[in-house]
């Protein structure tokens, strides 16, 4: 089995992160606002996105609020944190940081929210017929007295219980918004958390908070950390330890690592989280214990690795090596024959790194190329197959996604080339 890595070509050197404008650094002020929810114009169940129109102080006409909230209801009363944005489309709006509801107070609110859907058995007519025969003490009904529902007329024993649990799921989605809110996690990640927790997301995040840069997209280590440090978590406990070097190592997987040398491991994590290498050494010690990471040696270093990755790298690595024994299944190619035939055929000029590695393909029953886009990776494949479509040799590609597969297939009508599913 060969290896062959191809250097990033010039137009890849000295990039610069266009992603940052200087325009975005200067972010506007956040402002508050307040009001009643006249209409849910869109939500979204599983992100939380919204539009809301809010009948706000101070505003004259009804205010279109754009944010996040894991449930909301035409008659509820918010409270938003953001700024004032004009969209090209749609106008002035709201855009929310934050939003944060509260059960209506006003008869007209509670009718509203009651018959907005919000509550499972209950449309306008019986929102209608609830507010009339129990005022604004209908919320505390349902919680507390929730057999005088049937009182009200075509409310029977299912509809009610219906109406109690949707009371409760409510309620409860209520109570984790507030929670988290109150523990510095914007309403965005909020509702991410409860779509991942559920009604559980108090009990877990209070537990153990640094699961969230684990579980939950978009929240790393220091966010997590945050939400820690509000739940009075010292900072050299041994949990945030051991969070420290769980956060280390996929970190490192960005770079392109399954691993680190531990000496490495634990700068990375002394440098994250401020404590000492003697607690992350005695963390790692439990992390290892339980499987977490594996410990093996690379060149003589003691390394540690994520078990996953561990276990994949060696179960690659060994396929690999079943698939380099033996002959290739085509016949000698002389190389320097072939790549004038091959830039004639292709009309490009091979690079060095390029014939190098082609003279190591058509050699060999494997071949790992690796390398950056652009630095001429396709170029490789569609000169190795036109080498062997030389030979009059049969050769089938593979790549993870179609679109890959359609890039050297053009000039290539003797190879077939198809994407992993299809081979699968």
């Amino acid at each position: 089995m060969r290896a062959a890595a191809l250097p990033p070509s010039q137009d890849q050197q000295g990039t610069t992160n266009l992603g940052q404008s200087a325009g975005s650094a200067a972010a506007a002020p956040a402002e508050t606002l307040s009001g009643l929810v006249e209409r849910v114009t869109y939500h979204n169940p599983e992100t939380g996105f919204c539009v809301l129109r809010v009948k706000a102080r101070g505003q004259r006409d009804l205010v279109a609020v754009v944010g996040h909230a894991a449930a909301i209801s035409a008659g509820e009363f918010i409270s938003a944190a953001g700024w004032w944005t004009t969209d090209r489309d749609h106008g002035l709006q709201f855009k929310a940081t934050s939003v944060t509801t509260t059960q209506p107070t006003m008869l007209e609110g509670i009718e509203k929210c009651l018959g907005s859907g919000m509550i499972r058995g209950i449309g306008p007519v019986y929102a209608r017929a609830l507010v009339g025969a129990f005022g604004d003490a209908v919320f505390d009904l349902i919680e507390q007295e929730p057999a005088r529902l049937r009182e009200v007329t075509g409310i029977g024993a299912k509809r009610a219980a219906r109406i109690v649990a949707g009371w409760a799921d409510q309620k409860a989605i209520r109570e984790i918004m507030l929670f988290l809110h109150a523990h510095g996690v914007g309403t965005s990640r909020a509702v991410r958390i409860y779509k991942t927790y559920g009604q559980d997301a108090i009990t877990l995040i209070t537990e153990n908070p640094y699961r969230l840069a684990r579980d939950i997209r978009g929240i790393g280590f220091r966010a997590a950390d945050q939400v820690a440090s509000r739940l009075g978590i010292e900072k050299e406990a041994m949990i945030r330890v051991r969070a420290g070097l769980q956060f280390g190592l996929p970190e490192a997987t960005g770079q392109g690592h399954c691993g680190l040398p531990v000496a490495e491991l634990t700068r990375v994590t002394s440098e994250l989280i401020e404590v000492g290498a003697g607690l992350i050494g005695e963390a790692l010690q439990l992390e290892l214990g339980d499987g977490e990471v594996v410990a093996d040696t690379v060149d003589g270093e003691a390394c540690v690795f994520l078990a996953g990755l561990y276990r994949s790298e060696q179960a690659i690595a060994e396929r690999l090596r079943l698939l380099s024994r033996g002959r290739p299944p085509w016949p000698v190619i002389d190389v320097e024959r072939a790549v004038p035939l091959v830039e004639g055929r292709t009309g490009l000029a091979l690079a060095p790194s390029q014939r190098e590695a082609l003279t190591l393909a058509v050699g060999a029953k494997v071949l790992v190329v690796t390398g950056g886009p652009g630095v001429g990776k396709t170029t490789l494949v569609r000169s190795v197959l036109k080498a062997l479509g030389a030979k009059r040799s049969c050769a089938r590609a593979g790549a993870w996604i179609g679109s890959a597969c359609t890039k050297p297939s053009r000039p290539t009508a003797a190879a077939r080339v198809m994407s992993a599913n299809k081979v699968a």
